[in-house]
């Protein structure tokens, strides 16, 4: 029995083909597996990228809530001084 094997490979693709006898052909495929590495690559750097602008974006409405509390703050104290303001000037008319 005769058997002729033949094997090629480009660099990402290694190609085994046995050929015994007349009739069989045995061909075995193997790649190297670097397409499923830069895929998961891609796959975490999305995530990371999705999980970072998330953040960012709570910490936008976080730094607008401060801003609105604070704003909210000042407007009440200028109300108060008003109201202090009027009293002052009511009781110096009354007089």
């Amino acid at each position: 029995m005769v058997e002729r094997v033949t094997e090629r490979s480009d660099g990402v693709t290694a190609e085994r083909v046995t050929e015994t006898g007349g009739s069989t052909v045995i061909v075995e495929r193997r790649g190297s597996g670097v397409a499923l590495v830069v895929g998961l690559v891609l796959l975490i750097a999305v995530v990371i990228g999705a999980v970072y602008l998330f953040n960012q974006n709570s910490r936008e409405n976080l730094k607008t809530d401060a801003v609105t509390q604070a704003a909210d703050k000042v407007g009440d104290a200028a109300k108060e001084v008003g109201d202090t303001a009027k009293d002052a000037g009511d009781a110096i008319t009354n007089r």
